[in-house]
């Protein structure tokens, strides 16, 4: 466990290119999509404990904070933040520094999303330790992932100099929108560059101070709400829409104040049915989530996630197949980042009851 360390986990998103498993009701955090009979939330919740100890805190919709306590019910409820409606994550997790920075003077925070799989603990914590480490030197800190693919689907840290006193960490010289195919080719010919997944570490005083440095008022909101948690309701609506990558990580890059420890542990956020397919895939040439014997191919290749009816695929390559009790869809792998193009089209429509 790691000393006056306390672990956020931002629980927001609705995953609409996971859709119809994931629904703005029960988004991706609250399900199993690994078949590991933990949900991503559980998941999460599991690798952090033994760094954090008691020492989590969840900021989640008001809409899903109960089933977040049913998920974590060693969570104290106290610790279970309720945003009164989305707000990006720069107020959620700024929220959560401004709670800390009064609980905990001598605290360091990790954010972690509630919906990333990664399946070396073990190497997660080794880089959080690098990195805790180095926030409690006054840096903001954030763990830059091995590309292992040139992704246009994430953002990009491209590292500077190594940092005097902490091997293997590095300043961060910029964070680069996400690319072109081509581009992300490039980035990986060159090195230097790793994938964005998010997760920062920093001192929350550290965190409010930066944010006040370029929204000032965001900031002074934040401590204001913590100081007064009985005007939450209030104040929210006020608070700027933003990420915390653009309100804080990119201009505090620019003047030299970020650095990154890069880490080598697997890593995915499952942002759509593409790449949950590659998660699990096997041996199978079709990949199953739920139950396998439900399903029937021939002379096919995919992804079907199962509902409870049986489902026959025959003679389609790559396809990916969703049954749910009101909605089934049907797609291609190549295409599986279109599925959002559905959800935008059935809220149009009025169908909210489908999303």
């Amino acid at each position: 466990m790691i000393d006056n360390f306390w672990a956020v986990v931002p629980a927001g998103g609705a995953g609409t290119r996971l859709w119809p498993v994931s629904r703005a009701t029960a988004p991706k955090f609250l399900r199993d999509l690994r078949g590991s009979g933990r949900t991503l939330i559980q998941e999460t919740h599991d690798r952090l404990v033994p760094l954090a100890g008691e020492r989590l805190v969840v900021v989640t919709g008001a809409a899903h904070a109960a089933a977040v306590a049913e998920q974590l019910p060693d969570v104290p409820a106290d610790s279970i933040i309720a945003e009164p409606s989305a707000r990006d994550s720069m107020a959620a997790i700024g929220l959560a520094a401004a709670l800390l920075e009064r609980r905990d003077p001598h605290a360091v925070m990790g954010s972690f999303a509630a919906d990333h799989v990664i399946t070396d603990p073990d190497g997660f914590g080794d880089a959080v330790r690098t990195a805790v480490a180095v926030a409690r030197e006054d840096w903001l800190v954030t763990l830059g992932i091995e590309p292992t693919f040139p992704s246009s689907a994430f953002g990009y840290i491209r590292s500077g100099d190594g940092l005097d006193g902490h091997p293997g960490a590095q300043r961060v010289a910029a964070f680069v929108e996400k690319p072109s195919v081509e581009v992300a080719t490039g980035y990986l010919a060159e090195g230097g560059y790793r994938w964005n997944a998010g997760m920062f570490v920093v001192r929350p005083t550290v965190l409010l101070d930066l944010l006040g440095e370029w929204h000032p008022e965001f900031a002074a909101s934040l401590r204001a709400v913590a100081a007064a948690p009985d005007t939450l309701s209030e104040v929210w609506p006020s608070l700027p829409k933003i990420a915390l990558d653009h309100a804080v990580a990119e201009p505090a890059a620019d003047a030299g104040r970020v650095a990154t420890v890069p880490a080598s542990f697997a890593w995915d956020d499952i942002g759509d049915f593409d790449s949950l397919a590659t998660l699990l895939e096997g041996e199978d040439p079709v990949t199953v989530l739920g139950d396998a014997t439900a399903v029937h191919a021939v002379d096919a290749t995919g992804l079907v996630v199962t509902g409870g009816r049986t489902i026959a695929v025959v003679g389609l390559e790559d396809v990916v197949v969703v049954d749910t009790p009101d909605a089934v869809l049907v797609t291609s792998r190549a295409r599986a980042q279109e599925v959002k193009a559905v959800v935008a089209a059935l809220k149009e429509s009025g169908r909210a009851d489908l999303v």
